[in-house]
């Protein structure tokens, strides 16, 4: 039987085992087609509580077990996802409504992050202190204990896994809420392939549930880290929550991201590049190109490529066809993009490609004619939306950069001479030269600032431990130390 057939997840939640959520249960609805794809279970507040309780118990033993048998489950883990990468590959591409390409990017990418982080448990721990005592002194990183991690729908395995993986990895137990729009591929998924891992019970719990949910394995008593990605609006609400309970919380946030192209850029590779930020996965991604800045040399030019590329993306299904476009996640998000394109128009915006919604999809489209007050200027659409603005000098170019609160990620295409200088004066916590937006690898530091969140917080062996782990400050003496008392 494969990994998502076995019946054992379904209408189940995962806490200590595989059992029915006090929530009742929720539909898994393709959409593209409103199909019905299976079943869930939905978590309480209550289930929440006795997972966290769980956790707490099964992580003492696991923080015990040896680096390398920790680091042996993690790495059966990314075999794991190689080989049952086809299965999963067909959840993604139905329930996020994701296209193949897509969907392999998500699966070769949690199994890198698997064997990425199976180093962790053997990476040095701590530092040896001077003292002005006659003693050792030593800082070392100790597990932080249970680990919350919330993950959003647009690339929900790599969300989930990218915290998931590294705090098991580093001895601490995790409890999972997924979006419930992809509870299967971003959640089942990750329990089945740790169970099957040989991870021990107890130490990963599946909690899918509304925001009641998502409240509760923020304020568990038991939790001590919460690992977040999703909206700003969101994230504040965690992040008020987290320092209210005194937790230490990492925010992933929104973006609106600017890709610019300097001049005398190659406009063709320019424009390829633009277009793939602001149109994979229909532009509902964090790190999504929402700003196209070109030259005013080069504008027009660019623009003329740019919508000749958006009318040859094909849209569709992606499990029914070769598209370049699946659907958007639901009407709401739908909804949304509609009306930010619609009142941008009436701002003053001109439609160049694309523009109008056909349920449930929406084709990539380019605007025009912005300011810094028009919508699809100022917002993050979450949507295959390519807005474009010029600019005269380097100096302008970063004013109009720096004027979102957002700080997620920035492409500069063209000289990289020029690219360095501008790098040096624009505030974001990514910054790609010669590549567009949309950049993660489970090694490299990831996150952003201002409206973005609250720094790198993931990726790689030292953004990881600094994540999920505490450090601890131990002294050593030969003798009981003296005391005037």
């Amino acid at each position: 039987m494969t990994l998502l057939e076995d019946p054992v997840w379904h209408e189940r939640i995962h806490l200590d085992g595989w059992t029915a959520g006090s929530g009742g249960t929720s539909a898994v609805v393709e959409p593209a087609t409103g199909q019905r794809l299976g079943v869930i279970g939905s978590a309480t507040a209550d289930d929440v509580a006795r997972a966290a309780t769980r956790a707490a118990e099964a992580q003492q033993e696991w923080a015990r077990t040896a680096p390398a048998e920790r680091a042996a489950v993690l790495r059966r883990a990314g075999d794991l996802f190689t080989e049952h990468a086809e299965e999963i590959k067909d959840w993604i591409v139905r329930e996020a409504g994701s296209t193949r390409a897509k969907a392999s990017v998500e699966t070769d990418f949690a199994a890198a992050e698997c064997y990425e982080d199976a180093a962790l448990p053997a990476h040095p721990l701590g530092d040896v202190l001077s003292s002005g005592e006659p003693r050792w002194s030593f800082a070392r990183r100790v597990p932080a204990g249970v680990v919350s991690v919330i993950a959003p729908f647009n690339f929900p395995l790599i969300l989930g896994i990218r915290s998931v993986a590294p705090a098991l990895a580093l001895g601490n137990a995790v409890l999972l809420k997924p979006d419930p729009r992809t509870a299967v591929c971003g959640g089942v998924t990750i329990v089945r392939i740790f169970e099957e891992a040989g991870l021990p019970e107890g130490l990963l719990h599946l909690l899918p549930g509304d925001a009641s949910v998502g409240a509760a394995v923020v304020e568990a008593p038991e939790v001590s880290v919460v690992s977040f990605t999703g909206s700003t609006a969101a994230g504040r609400k965690v992040g008020e929550a987290a320092a209210r309970n005194l937790k230490k919380v990492h925010l992933e946030l929104g973006g609106n991201n600017a890709l610019v192209v300097l001049p005398g850029a190659d406009l063709p590779a320019a424009a390829s590049a633009g277009a793939f930020g602001s149109y994979l996965h229909q532009g509902q991604i964090c790190m999504a190109t929402g700003r196209h800045l070109v030259h005013e040399s080069q504008v027009e030019e660019y623009v003329a490529l740019l919508a000749q590329k958006a009318n040859r993306l094909p849209v569709g299904d992606p499990a029914a066809g070769d598209v370049a476009l699946g659907p958007i996640i639901d009407s709401r998000q739908l909804a949304h993009i509609d009306k930010v394109v619609t009142d941008s128009v009436a701002a003053g915006a001109q439609v160049v490609a694309g523009g109008k919604a056909d349920a449930p999809y929406y084709p990539a489209t380019v605007l025009t004619g912005l300011d810094d007050d028009s919508p699809a200027w100022r917002e993050e659409i979450f949507g295959p939306v390519a807005p474009v603005r010029s600019y005269r000098d380097l100096d302008e170019a970063a004013r109009i950069v720096d004027a979102s609160p957002y700080g997620l990620s920035v492409g500069i295409l063209g000289d990289v001479g020029t690219a360095m200088t501008l790098a040096d004066r624009i505030r974001s916590g990514k910054v790609h030269i010669n590549e567009q937006t949309v950049m993660d690898e489970p090694a490299a530091p990831f996150g952003g600032v201002g409206d973005s969140g609250n720094g790198s917080r993931f990726g790689g062996a030292q953004a990881n431990i600094e994540a999920f782990t505490e450090t601890q400050w131990v002294t050593v003496r030969p003798q009981i130390a003296p005391y005037p008392f």
